[in-house]
């Protein structure tokens, strides 16, 4: 079984510690494969806050893959805006921006969807929409095949269409038609799984939308395998705020893990959000969706 731990928008300079302390020991216990880190580790991109990230990120002792946010880009600074957008981030999470990580059972790529010259909306362009299909085509087909960036593909809420990346309409079928299973993301605080289709499967509107259905706290949905031949289907799964005291709907601080396992050629892959509980001081995993698909 592969193991991934997403920690989306800590938003260092807001967080609170005994959460930082309880996610320290979530980690701990779970031992995750990879930690995956979907942007907004700060929240004004300042020295300090990239300091505690490091940290923080050091005290994981876990293998890490991260993305930058629309915050980890200096806002008032605007000379570093201009000349150095990343340089904080780069001296915390290294040079790399869109960074890949693969193992025999996992394949994650990083893509920046950040802009220096827009201040919150997130967009991809033709080069990284190419770059990311064409390595998804090569995995093992065994492999969870995941892309992560920052903002959101699909809005749950009508509201937070206006928080959708600019290009997605071209990214995530071409992703999916090359094998993406999960596309991760953050930015909005608000954590939710939803389906994503490829470009064959959006061409025909006559083949089924995959749904997840609640039963008893316990989200199934129905197998890809058994579906026409021609679709392809991944899912969308957004995260809430991680660490920040910045969150929203109700929902407390938040992170997703993700479990996947192949047998006999069969996909399972488990997606649990894990809450944080105040009066425990402890995450507790709260949801949990099952899909299952074949190649």
């Amino acid at each position: 079984m592969t193991r991934i731990l997403q920690i989306s928008d800590p938003h260092f300079g807001t967080e609170v510690e005994p959460v930082v302390q309880a996610l320290l020991h979530l980690s701990h216990d779970l031992q995750p494969d990879l930690v995956l880190l979907s942007g907004d580790l700060t929240q004004r991109a300042r020295r300090s806050q990239f300091a505690a990230v490091r940290s923080f990120v050091q005290a994981l002792e876990r293998p890490v893959l991260a993305v930058p946010g629309n915050h980890d880009i200096p806002l008032f600074n605007v000379v570093a805006r201009l000349l150095n957008p990343y340089g904080g981030y780069r001296r915390a999470m290294g040079a790399t921006l869109e960074p890949v990580f693969e193992t025999p059972g996992l394949l994650a790529i990083g893509v920046n969807s950040t802009r220096p010259t827009r201040h919150e909306r997130g967009q991809v362009d033709a080069h990284q929409i190419t770059r990311v299909a064409q390595r998804l085509r090569r995995a093992h087909p065994d492999c969870l095949r995941i892309v992560v960036l920052h903002h959101p593909v699909r809005a749950a809420v009508e509201h937070d269409r206006k928080n959708l990346l600019i290009g997605r309409e071209k990214a995530v079928p071409a992703w999916v038609e090359a094998g993406a299973d999960l596309i991760l993301g953050g930015h909005i605080h608000l954590p939710y799984v939803m389906p994503a289709l490829g470009e064959t499967s959006l061409a025909s509107a006559s083949l089924p939308v995959g749904e997840i259905l609640e039963e008893g706290g316990l989200a199934h949905d129905e197998a890809l395998s058994e579906r026409p031949p021609g679709t392809r289907q991944a899912w969308v799964v957004q995260a809430g705020t991680a660490l920040s005291r910045r969150v929203r709907g109700g929902i407390p601080n938040s992170v997703n893990v993700i479990d996947h396992a192949v047998a006999a050629g069969r996909h399972n892959c488990a997606i649990q959000r894990w809450d944080y509980d105040e009066d425990k001081k402890a995450f507790d995993c709260v949801t949990r969706h099952v899909t299952r698909w074949s190649r």
